[in-house]
């Protein structure tokens, strides 16, 4: 899986990041499936608009481990395009025996019994929206549609459950201003026991490792559990602190 721009850092320090708005459409041709993603870049989506590495790296992590999420309650903060969550709602048992490990492994994440819950900001649900109806097979879903619905950390997390059994992100961790209020909506999601997988190119510029190394261990058991040196990537897993 490769990302639509090859840049050092795609989240530059500059105000005028994605000023001017223009749509594309890419034919993702992964896994033996293609899959139409639109990638609507401006002001208002930002860096929604695309599909970043950290993901692959989540999903290549959970396979290595062979972490078993058949029937396992899933949400997804900002899941951007939606790439991911559809591509492995659009496999189907019937060719999973041609397929390779990865895509396997995706098939369990999300579909093998998982309900699955896509969330991002409100301005980036018409995409998400679009892309999941996009690749919707003539002949439907081989199982249950992916869920979107609007999270706006630490102001309407309260509209959701905190009966989740895993909760996933992949290079959400870039703004300073937001690190309360994640920790804040993860604190929430988390309640009931739920296991959080972070998956984050560690940019020093913006303050991302302040987020694994004061924010979260604040509430959270923080565990750094993979590191690609050449990708400067850190995977985490954490779980909310129950003995205060």
């Amino acid at each position: 899986m490769s990302t639509p721009a090859e840049e050092e850092d795609p989240f530059p320090v500059d105000d005028g990041l994605f000023s001017e708005t223009f749509s594309q459409e890419v034919v993702f041709t992964l896994m033996g499936e293609q899959l139409k993603i639109s990638q609507v870049f401006g002001a208002n989506l930002g860096v929604a608009a695309a599909v970043w590495e950290a993901a692959v790296h989540l999903c290549r992590f959970l396979k290595d481990q062979s972490v078993n999420l058949k029937g396992k309650r899933i949400i997804e903060l900002g899941a951007g395009t939606g790439l991911v969550g559809i591509l492995a709602a659009r496999l189907d048992h019937k060719s999973l025996k041609k397929k390779s490990s990865l895509i396997k492994m995706l098939y369990v994440c999300f579909l093998s019994g998982a309900e699955v819950t896509l969330t991002d900001l409100p301005l980036a649900l018409p995409q998400l929206q679009a892309n999941v109806s996009a690749n919707t097979l003539s002949n439907g879903w081989p199982s249950a549609e992916p869920a979107v619905l609007p999270l706006s950390w630490g102001e309407d997390h309260l509209n959701f459950p905190s009966d989740w059994d895993l909760v996933l992100g992949a290079d959400i961790i870039y703004l300073p201003e937001t690190y309360p209020l994640l920790l804040k909506t993860l604190a929430h999601l988390c309640k009931s026991g739920a296991v959080v997988y972070l998956s984050s190119k560690m940019r020093r510029e913006h303050g991302t490792h302040i987020f694994f190394e004061e924010y979260l261990p604040s509430r959270f058991h923080v565990t750094l559990i993979h590191r690609d040196e050449k990708q400067n990537n850190n995977i985490y897993r954490a779980s909310l602190r129950t003995e205060e």
